[in-house]
């Protein structure tokens, strides 16, 4: 597997985690949107090749419901809308491998990938901590970690962390969820 591929499963896994335990904790935060507005937001997450084939699936209701889907589509690329439950605007869009990887996460199951993920969030990112998985709101006295529009990368095996470091705020690729099974790598794109 080439470093790339390996980099973008890292961290499409990632971004998965965070987005579906914050979504849970913080619903009310935003305006609900129609069914079309939630595809027309998904779609938003990556480029339009990838999109116009794309599967939409929707946020859960509830804690340990299932997705839904408001879209189907092929059965390579997954994308989600805006999390209801986080400040920013924040769709992704997952290959195959990354929705494995994000199943494993939403489920808090430790993610098997037998090859690496991929994933999209082109209208960047907020997330409740770039260490805990499964936070739901930012630690006392942290802020919520906004991240640039990026690609993400979910390993199938484990990143070399002297490689890329946790800081997402110097513009360089960065270890989301490190020393965790759901660190992956996030490579800003702007």
């Amino acid at each position: 597997m080439t470093r790339a591929k390996e980099i973008g499963c890292v961290v499409m896994g990632l971004l998965v985690v965070s987005y579906a335990a914050s979504a849970m904790a913080a619903m009310e935060h935003k305006a609900p949107m129609s069914e079309a507005e939630k595809i027309t937001s998904a779609l938003s997450a990556a480029p339009t090749d990838i999109g116009t084939n794309a599967t939409v699936m929707d946020w859960p209701a509830k804690e340990g419901a299932e997705l839904s889907v408001l879209r189907k589509g092929g059965e390579v690329w997954t994308c989600l809308p805006d999390h209801p439950g986080t400040p920013g605007n924040d769709p992704m869009c997952f290959d195959r491998p990354a929705m494995e990887w994000a199943q494993a996460w939403m489920t808090k199951q430790q993610p098997h990938l037998k090859q690496p993920g991929l994933g999209y969030m082109l209208q960047g990112g907020s997330d409740a901590s770039n260490t805990d998985p499964f936070a739901t709101k930012p630690a006392d006295g942290e802020s919520w970690v906004n991240s640039p529009p990026h690609i993400m990368v979910f390993p199938s095996g484990e990143l070399d962390m002297k490689m890329y470091g946790t800081e997402h705020v110097h513009g360089a690729p960065w270890v989301m969820f490190g020393g965790t099974p759901y660190a992956h790598l996030m490579i800003p794109v702007q």
